[in-house]
């Protein structure tokens, strides 16, 4: 008898449990706003040398020229968007050089174009992790993204300035 009443008196507070029903969120929007990068990058004594170790001569100020793949993830009730980016530049092209450079990023972006994002950074000069923060300008469906990219490393700092274009796309 008391089993029976335990048993009546779980499925009296389970019951009305799994009678409620949970509500998911609607899926995330995402945009695709991918697009050509190019600027510019300073690379400390440490890099320098650390690239002439490795055969390779370059000027402590490089250019950088590549692609940015990104997908921005965002809902409608919030002004804060996640943005998944991967970038891959050629660097020291204008030193007759192609220094390869790929960074995942992952960072947050506002609806006014602020952006923050951190994520690994792979060159010759090894692995790092990179920290980034910009601005967005809209103009129209056409977006000009303005970065400022910090890479310390073992063998010094790298600091670029990359810009760009690219257009809403889902």
């Amino acid at each position: 008898m008391r089993v029976a009443v335990f048993a009546f008196s779980l499925l009296g507070v389970v019951a009305p449990l799994g009678a409620q029903t949970v509500i998911p969120p609607p899926p995330a929007k995402t945009v695709s706003l991918s697009g050509p990068r190019f600027g510019v990058t300073s690379l400390s004594d440490g890099v320098v040398a650390k690239l002439q170790e490795r055969s390779i001569e370059v000027r402590p100020m490089i250019t950088q020229f590549g692609w940015q793949f990104e997908r921005q993830f965002y809902s409608k009730d919030s002004g804060v968007a996640a943005v998944n980016e991967w970038v891959v530049l050629a660097g020291g092209l204008d030193q007759g050089v192609v220094l390869p450079s790929l960074t995942w990023l992952v960072g947050l972006r506002t609806k006014e174009g602020t952006e923050v994002g951190v994520g690994p950074n792979v060159t010759p000069v090894g692995v790092a992790l990179a920290f980034a923060a910009g601005v967005t300008l809209r103009a129209g469906i056409m977006n000009v993204p303005m970065n400022l990219a910090v890479v310390p490393s073992k063998a010094g700092t790298r600091v670029s300035f990359l810009t760009g274009f690219n257009m809403r796309r889902r």
